[in-house]
């Protein structure tokens, strides 16, 4: 098989300026309002939104304004299937990621070894090219890294369990463990409204804007406890629709299984609209930075 492929930015030009100059100043303008988590500890991953960046590029650069291109080799994005269902992890046939403001290599190397794991199957180019959850990413990265070089592993994320949770989260500590790879967890939080199919609303909370912040920031304390088990049985108490849930339920595996001592900090929140009738929708944005807690 030729792997010599290149992953479209098919995204490019609708969820996120597809001009390259126009693309470049709107994320500089995005992370140029965005402040620094103040560590002096090395940065593991980042927990980002994946919405048009229009909604959601001001929450994204929270987080992606940590990067320190020098420190880092590779970077692993691990983001839902939003259209294709399949169990286990998906991985791309391509070795080249097309954005706007340059390429970026597949680390194949890699991609090919997970490939080899139970549980890790090669998705197909157009279900690849359909999926925004990887390829919101990607023009943030290469805008953070520049010209430094970098490989890409983009792992789409379909049906899991605790169970296979852990194991993916057991494979992937491995990768954890070692300095120079970045982990990118890409997720929403709650998609509010009829057309989710979700009106969870507590009343004794305030408006339904701010029961929905309540009910993510319960769901992000949980996360920032980094306990994979709770996290899941959060999801099965209240229904929250956190398109990466399954994402990082494998992260906080992969956390729980590396043995390093590590820390995850929420520091931004948003939402698309302030919803004040049950009529509303909106969707949630965080910013998440996960470091080595020393």
């Amino acid at each position: 098989m030729n792997n010599n492929t290149k992953r479209q930015a098919s995204k490019a030009g609708s969820w996120y300026e597809g001009d390259s100059k126009t693309l470049t100043e709107s994320i500089k303008s995005f992370l140029d309002k965005a402040s620094k988590f103040e560590t002096s500890s090395l940065i593991k991953g980042l927990i980002v939104p994946h919405a048009g960046y229009f909604y959601s590029g001001p929450t994204a650069a929270y987080s992606y304004i940590n990067i320190n291109p020098n420190k880092y080799k590779r970077v692993f994005v691990l983001g839902p299937s939003h259209h294709s269902g399949f169990e286990g992890c998906g991985l791309t046939k391509c070795s080249t990621i097309e954005t706007p403001i340059g390429d970026i290599k597949v680390d194949r190397e890699i991609v090919d070894k997970l490939k080899s794991l139970k549980g890790f199957e090669e998705i197909d180019k157009e279900t690849d090219e359909d999926e925004h959850s990887l390829e919101m990413q990607f023009p943030f990265l290469k805008y953070m890294f520049g010209i430094n070089n970098f490989t890409l592993i983009p792992i789409m994320v379909g049906f899991t369990n605790e169970v296979s949770e852990q194991y993916f989260g057991k494979i992937l500590s491995e990768y954890y463990k070692q300095d120079e790879n970045l982990f990118i967890i890409s997720s929403d939080f709650c998609h509010w409204g009829s057309r989710f199919r979700y009106t969870y609303y507590n009343k004794e909370d305030g408006e339904i804007h701010e029961s929905i912040e309540k009910l993510d920031k319960t769901g992000m304390g949980i996360i920032e406890s980094l306990d994979h088990k709770n996290f899941n049985q959060y999801l099965l108490q209240t229904k929250n629709t956190i398109c990466g849930r399954k994402p990082i339920s494998i992260y906080l595996s992969t956390i729980n299984n590396s043995g390093l001592k590590s820390k995850i900090k929420f520091v931004k929140y948003n939402q698309s609209s302030n919803v004040k009738r049950m009529d509303d929708s909106s969707v949630s944005y965080g910013a998440g930075i996960n470091y080595i807690d020393v």
